[in-house]
């Protein structure tokens, strides 16, 4: 009995294990990194997931902010809007704007990259006053064309006129409304899409075009066969990021047409916003939010799954 109560002493007098001293050194890295993260999944938690369920409860409330009772009233706002034929045409809308930006943005995008991926001051200046636009905020971006597209004082119709042609209502017509956003929205983005494929095309590894030009290819053909394939990648992650960015236009339909001429420019997000803090109809609001934020991510996974087949990751 002594013997075993000995060993017991001299066990818990023993000092602690190499492997032990690892595992704690181990936990304690750890907790150091996630202590980096820290205040940005706080942010994300406070600024994004709790919105996002906040929203999701209101939406099945009639509630409108002036009032502090929420009545529940279960799936009646979904219905509301899914038998709407507002929402079917904001819907198109949406996506008519998103389709058409998303296009032109990446296709000249695309172009300037081909055009401009040497190296020298003029190609540095010309990159540089492209990439321009898109250190600028949207609202001032809006501000500028809402006075380039003015109907009266406008410089667009300033320029058509003097070239005699009759001024257009750009902004009081739906059907140039529309394409005037468009306009304002590549004029913005173009830069940076320019810039995302330059960096992809110095990606692409010179041997394939040398080996092709030996095989007799044409530019077309190296373009067609070499140069989209490997940037296939880069495409897929432009067209996702503006695919959704275009999805959720607002401010320059609220800086330049506000929904109009006769809803032309009745954006998702905008009818949202109007609908939470023009009518003061929180719930059917929320309701209408996570209708559009279930779209855009079933698209968004329909866009992945699809891609898989087509982007190549090798260079």
């Amino acid at each position: 009995m002594k013997t075993m109560t000995n060993r017991r002493a001299s066990s818990e007098s023993l000092p602690i294990s190499s492997k032990s001293k690892r595992s704690r050194f181990r936990w304690m890295e750890g907790m150091k990194d996630f202590s980096f993260a820290l205040p940005a999944l706080l942010c994300l938690l406070i600024f994004v997931y709790y919105p996002l369920i906040n929203s999701f409860y209101l939406s099945f409330t009639s509630w409108n902010m002036t009032n502090p009772i929420k009545k529940f009233i279960g799936f009646d706002n979904y219905t509301y809007l899914l038998t709407s034929d507002t929402f079917y045409k904001v819907l198109k809308i949406t996506f008519t704007y998103t389709v058409l930006d998303v296009t032109l943005t990446l296709s000249i995008g695309l172009l300037l990259a081909l055009l401009f991926n040497h190296s020298s001051k003029f190609f540095n200046f010309m990159r540089s006053l492209i990439f321009m636009p898109h250190y600028i905020s949207m609202v001032i971006v809006a501000m500028i064309f809402l006075w380039i597209f003015n109907g009266q004082f406008g410089v667009l119709n300033k320029l058509l006129g003097n070239m005699g042609i009759e001024p257009v209502l750009w902004l009081m017509n739906p059907k140039t409304a529309l394409w005037a956003l468009i306009v304002v929205s590549v004029w913005k983005g173009v830069g940076f899409t320019m810039i995302i494929f330059i960096a992809g095309l110095r990606g692409v590894p010179l041997d394939y075009y040398e080996a092709s030009s030996i095989d007799g290819a044409t530019k077309w053909h190296q373009f067609w066969n070499i140069t989209l394939p490997l940037l296939s990648p880069t495409t897929l992650f432009l067209f996702i990021t503006n695919f959704i960015s275009s999805m959720q236009v607002f401010q320059s339909v609220d800086v330049m047409t506000n929904g109009g001429p006769l809803d032309a420019t009745k954006a998702m997000v905008f009818w949202i916003y109007e609908m939470a803090f023009g009518e003061f109809r929180t719930g059917r609001a929320s309701a209408l939010v996570i209708i559009f934020f279930i779209i855009i991510v079933l698209l968004t996974i329909v866009q992945m799954y699809v891609s898989r087949k087509k982007v190549h990751y090798e260079g």
